[in-house]
């Protein structure tokens, strides 16, 4: 378990397949010049979208740190979307939750959001991690109280 701990997001085996010389500034630069490359991108999920043959990932891009993780930062080069070819819940993969992904490009989207039109990349996902929510106790007081028992019968309101 200490072990698994220590490693990195994405499989060695899928991992050691990926180009890890392309940064994200150059693959929003120009996607179709990286088409049916295997990238390793991270960052927080926007929204998930289930479609009819899969399920449809909006990540804002997060640089990764060196566990492939994506690092605590309001700074993003952008989005890009993750296609999964299956189910995924979108209570699970909801806003605010990090992932990392392994994923062939497979070229660009062209949302409309609001009345301007975007170009996101696309990966067809060959693996990727969600990331457990960070503990934020540091925003508010945690303590315990040793008299308090939940399953207590006599509960003083």
């Amino acid at each position: 378990m200490l072990f698994q701990g220590c490693t990195y997001a994405i499989s060695p085996s899928v991992a050691n397949k990926a180009d890890k010389t392309v940064p994200y500034e150059k693959l929003m630069a120009d996607p179709d010049a990286y088409q049916g490359r295997l990238l390793i991108l991270g960052g927080t999920i926007a929204q998930t979208t289930a479609l009819k043959k899969g399920t449809l990932i909006d990540v804002s891009q997060k640089k990764l740190d060196y566990w492939g993780r994506p690092e605590r930062t309001k700074r993003t080069g952008g989005h890009f979307y993750i296609f999964y070819p299956g189910f995924l819940d979108a209570m699970v993969y909801s806003p605010g939750r990090d992932i990392t992904v392994a994923g062939e490009v497979l070229g660009i989207s062209n949302p409309m959001l609001g009345d301007k039109q975007y170009e996101y990349p696309v990966l067809l996902s060959k693996e990727f991690k969600l990331w457990e929510r960070d503990r934020q106790s540091w925003n508010k007081p945690q303590w315990i109280d040793p008299l308090y028992d939940p399953d207590s019968p006599q509960r003083h309101y």
